[in-house]
């Protein structure tokens, strides 16, 4: 049966991956893109200011449903995340790096395409009985079309429960079950009989975390996503600022050094109320502000990003000389030598300061109370200074300081268990060659 079940699927996917997938992603954009005259490019600046002018302003919804702030994050929360991280490194992994010269065309041309698809999905929306706004696919084919056409409304249906089980929910799943494993298997915190009950208590756990979100509607959606997608933003930043600049410090080009120390130390010489206060105060009075919750991501990122770059050169370095050196000797080039050599040995050494960084980004986006951020102690004090509340300063600010205990901990528990585990790793392996070679001298 599950042969059966595996050659279907091989014949399915040779299918849709090949001419039809072209002509349904370029063909498409490409037609809709010169029907519209190329919107995508003349109206990019319109788009930039009504998404990014608006976003940030404290207005409810005027349909009851979602602040433009909570809607840009629904849509970033659900383009951010298999298609465009674990995808384009699967692109490139596959067809090199000329992949990503398709994936510019095929998301410039994609971007007309995702526009026909809210235009007609917000010009054939409806009302239901419960008073919420519903559109997508399965409306404006039911609104817009004759009868003969409805037919394709039961094949969307169809095809997008297929798409669960294949570039949909399920890969994301996936990948966050193969993370898991991976993180775990490689510090031998899973054993291999156990792999299966693990995945198991993820799929769970993560069946009812979606459950109990989409029981709420799109309120509740739009909610959650407000809160992740910022923590998201500066996670990107600081990975991203981490990494570029711990490789440009460990590059061996003298430029690139001066610029990651000149970065590094700014950073980590300034305090971070001074930084959140310059990117908001001193911009907002240069008449370039760019808002509260954009100032903290950036402010955020940048300051734990420089902080980050430093776990990245020490990792890096911690990896012996002879390594780098047996590389070249083999011809390896730079791109090579990090991937296949130094990275898989640093990545042990850099995971758990990582960690502790995680820890205390966590713990500075109390520093955005000073800007007027909403955070754990804004929300805390906001809490003690109500009408039927006010004065219970001591309980409340206990209530908080748990509250950041209970979410650090694990965290930062987690990091010293994992240096432990590699020390006690390292010795034994050392313990085994030390051995062998005492063996075989015998």
């Amino acid at each position: 049966m599950l042969s059966t079940i595996e050659a279907v699927n091989s014949v399915v996917n040779n299918f849709i991956w090949g001419v039809p997938a072209m002509i349904c992603i370029i063909g498409v954009g490409l037609y809709l893109s010169i029907r519209t005259r190329f919107l995508q490019i003349r109206k990019f600046p319109y788009a930039m200011k009504v998404t990014l002018g608006r976003m940030m302003k404290k207005k409810e919804a005027s349909d009851g449903a979602l602040t433009p702030f909570q809607a840009v994050c629904t849509a970033l929360a659900a383009t951010v995340g298999t298609g465009n991280v674990a995808g384009v490194a699967g692109a490139i992994a596959i067809g090199g790096p000329g992949a990503v010269f398709w994936m510019w065309i095929s998301a410039l041309l994609g971007m007309c395409t995702k526009f026909a698809e809210v235009t007609l999905a917000v010009h054939f929306r409806e009302t239901n009985a419960q008073g919420d706004l519903v559109g997508g696919p399965m409306y404006y084919i039911k609104n817009g079309l004759d009868k003969k056409w409805h037919f394709l409304a039961y094949l969307f249906a169809a095809f997008g429960v297929l798409a669960v089980f294949g570039t949909g929910n399920a890969t994301q799943v996936n990948t966050i079950t193969t993370a898991i494993d991976s993180a775990l298997s490689s510090f031998n915190a899973l054993p291999a009989d156990a792999v299966k009950l693990v995945n198991l208590i993820i799929g769970v756990a993560l069946a009812i975390i979606i459950a109990l979100i989409l029981i709420g509607g799109i309120k509740r959606i739009g909610n959650v996503t407000s809160k992740l997608v910022p923590f998201m933003a500066i996670m990107y930043i600081v990975l991203a600022l981490g990494v570029i600049f711990g490789l440009m410090a460990t590059s061996g080009k003298k430029v690139l050094q001066i610029i990651s120390r000149v970065y590094v130390e700014i950073m980590q010489n300034t305090p971070i109320l001074l930084q959140l206060c310059f990117f908001y105060y001193a911009l907002a009075f240069s008449g370039h502000s760019i808002g509260i919750l954009p100032t903290g991501i950036v402010a955020l990122g940048v300051y734990t990003g420089a902080y980050m770059a430093e776990v990245v050169r020490a990792g890096i370095e911690a990896v012996p000389k002879g390594q780098f050196e047996a590389a070249v000797s083999q011809g390896f080039t730079y791109v090579e030598r990090m991937y296949y050599i130094i990275l898989p040995q640093s990545i042990k050494i850099i995971l758990p300061p990582m960690v502790n960084q995680i820890v205390n980004l966590i713990k500075n986006t109390s520093c955005l109370y000073i800007i007027g951020g909403a955070d754990l102690i804004s929300l805390t004090y906001s809490f003690v200074t109500g009408e039927n509340t006010g004065g219970a300063y001591a309980p409340a600010y206990l209530v908080s300081g748990l509250l950041f205990f209970v979410i650090c901990y694990p965290l930062s528990k987690t990091a010293s268990v994992w240096e432990i585990h590699l020390k006690k790793r390292d010795q034994r392996v050392t313990f085994q060659r030390t051995e062998g070679t005492v063996t075989d001298n015998e």
